[in-house]
């Protein structure tokens, strides 16, 4: 079974930082063919990307709102993803959810093109 984790959240002041890993495992075809990417939704808020790294291509994309500040990475196996948050502000507060699929280009920002989800880890960014 496909299966994925996400840890790593937790309570930060504004201006801190925070590192999520999400742990991917079981799928049937190497992971390094699989987009990766990282989702957040706030309460009350439509889930949104955060970053994503491509199919095949290792180009990563990033919303406006989180370039320059986060990072998104991965072991070469893709077995593990990370997702380095730096300067993070209150807006960043969200439940962060990993996602794998087969996934090519700026399309891996769009959540409705990943089937496999993890479960999702609570960043709190206090004022």
């Amino acid at each position: 079974d496909v299966q994925l984790q996400a840890y790593g959240g937790g309570l930060v002041q504004a201006g801190g930082s925070l590192r999520l890993h999400c742990v991917v495992s079981g799928f049937a075809r190497s992971l390094e063919d699989y987009a990766i990417g990282w989702f957040r939704q706030a309460p009350g808020k439509e889930r949104e990307a955060v970053s994503c790294i491509s199919s095949s291509d290792d180009t990563a994309y990033y919303a406006d709102s989180v370039k320059g500040r986060f990072t998104i990475s991965s072991d070469n196996a893709r077995t593990t993803m990370y997702l380095q948050m730096n300067n993070l502000k209150p807006d960043d507060t969200a439940v962060y959810y990993c996602a794998a699929d087969y996934v090519w280009g700026t399309r891996c920002l769009n959540h409705v093109n990943y089937d496999y989800w993890g479960k999702g880890t609570l960043v709190t960014v206090s004022s």
